[in-house]
């Protein structure tokens, strides 16, 4: 009996610990304008069965539209994007009780930050409409300290509307963390910046830049899993650019697009990811279209079409997929959702599961253990 007793409650446990590892918190960073928002919503999402259910949220943070969380998952830091009145908010973070506490706001000297990366030294952001790219130092404490840096893009390009002046889109460390690349969609560049991070005032120094075609507007990248390749989505056109990286450099591999062949409409390329298994790419497509293709990633860099299906809402801006690879999560700015797809891992394809989070405005998604 009592060995009895013991297996049922070995069996009980390991069943327990299993249901705790399948849940992850879920931050979500929103635009506090447009509809009832508070600003940084947590969630608890189980990565299993795609079930979810908020734990917390911050209070009058105005325009938190995009996080980054530090390594150690104990701080958030997140812009608020307010034209002159940008700031940067570092917050504390219990990732088991998925509370945020605001430690403080410092002005990063730019307009519109749009993207926002951390380390244990730094806090890195772009700045949309002043076309710069601001470096702050981190304090012991988790806050935010002095600006140490500020780098001004200069130029513009040939769409009079979207590109008559600098617009940094995107901040991205190398995964080795010697370089930060930063994409602007005003001048069609991607800046390789040299990181420094104990520098007193030169943590970024440009190592080399990349000019795509032009009017294409590159907005966000990722790198492949194996850290040799990058691929760069391009806003204005729905290019897909993939790079060989070594150490700093870029060489154009291949390109494809998001945009089908007979489509018509207004194109607003948005976002781009890797599986976390590395075998496919994943970017969104707003505009008129609202959609998500679909890639094989082969060999040396290349893509092949796989799918493209509706998003099921308007201004698909953001996504994530769970670190076990089995849901993607689609942030509808417009249509105030965020849409639950489950992925075949072996096709990369997706299915809608019919789950929805109702949220004002979500634009940035981030997964982080609990």
């Amino acid at each position: 009996m009592k060995k009895t007793v013991s297996i049922l409650l070995s069996v009980f446990a390991l069943a327990t610990l299993q249901a705790q590892e399948n849940k992850l918190n879920l931050v979500v960073g929103t635009y506090t304008k447009s509809c009832e928002s508070k600003g940084i919503y947590v969630y608890e999402f189980d990565s299993k069965t795609g079930d979810f259910s908020l734990k917390s949220n911050t209070e009058n943070i105005f325009n938190p539209s995009y996080l980054t969380i530090s390594s150690d998952n104990k701080f958030v830091y997140s812009v608020s994007e307010n034209d002159k009145k940008t700031k940067i908010n570092a917050f504390g973070f219990n990732s088991k009780s998925g509370k945020l506490e605001f430690l403080n706001s410092q002005d990063p000297k730019g307009l519109n930050a749009c993207y926002i990366i951390n380390d244990d030294k730094n806090v890195i952001t772009a700045n949309y409409s002043s076309g710069n790219v601001s470096v702050l130092c981190k304090n012991n404490d988790g806050s935010i300290g002095e600006l140490k840096q500020v780098v001004q893009h200069t130029g513009r390009s040939i769409n009079a509307n979207r590109q008559e002046a600098p617009h940094a889109h995107m901040v991205y460390f190398s995964p080795d963390k010697k370089y930060v690349l930063a994409n602007d969609l005003g001048t069609d560049k991607v800046y390789v910046y040299q990181y420094n991070p104990n520098s007193a005032t030169e943590v970024l120094k440009l190592k080399s830049s990349f000019e795509v075609k032009p009017g294409s507007g590159p907005r966000h990248l990722t790198f492949s899993k194996d850290g040799k390749y990058v691929y760069l989505l391009q806003e204005l056109d729905g290019t897909i650019t993939s790079f060989r990286y070594t150490d700093g450099i870029l060489k154009k591999v291949s390109e494809t697009t998001v945009v089908a062949s007979d489509f018509k409409g207004d194109i607003g390329a948005a976002d781009i990811h890797v599986s976390p298994d590395g075998k496919f790419l994943y970017a969104t497509n707003r505009g008129t279209a609202n959609d998500i293709s679909v890639f094989k990633i082969l060999e040396k860099g290349k893509l092949e079409f796989v799918q493209r299906t509706s998003t099921l809402g308007k201004g698909p801006r953001n996504f994530t997929i769970d670190p076990t690879g089995n849901f993607l999560l689609v942030g509808h700015q417009y249509t105030n959702d965020i849409v639950i797809f489950k992925r075949d891992k072996k096709s990369g394809m997706l299915v809608d599961t019919g789950k929805k989070i109702d949220l004002c405005s979500p634009v940035c998604l981030v997964f982080t253990k609990i």
